[in-house]
């Protein structure tokens, strides 16, 4: 069974803040700047691959129907994108 442990964008800044003993000021920057740049790239249709890590891309969904359950009217909701993360067989077999 796998155990999933959260890792959040603070954590990350402190991490590497300790890890490159720069400021966690700094470090915050230099991550929002990092995932702002992947966000514009993906979005104009490039993958983003991290070798050992993962791809970034971006994900077509098909238009489809619902139905609202309260009042039963039937909505259609056309095309989306989004932001898709395929991670790596060896991020994978890290958490076993």
């Amino acid at each position: 069974m796998t155990r999933h442990l959260n890792f959040n964008k603070s954590d990350l800044v402190l991490l590497m803040s300790r890890k490159l003993q720069i400021s966690e000021s700094r470090t915050l920057l230099n991550i929002d700047h990092l995932i702002l740049e992947m966000t514009t790239q993906v979005a104009l249709d490039k993958n983003i691959e991290i070798r050992g890590f993962g791809v970034f891309r971006k994900k077509q969904i098909r238009p489809r129907k619902f139905t609202n359950p309260k009042t039963k009217a039937v909505s259609y909701l056309g095309e989306t994108t989004t932001f898709h993360f395929k991670p790596s067989r060896k991020l994978l077999s890290a958490n076993d």
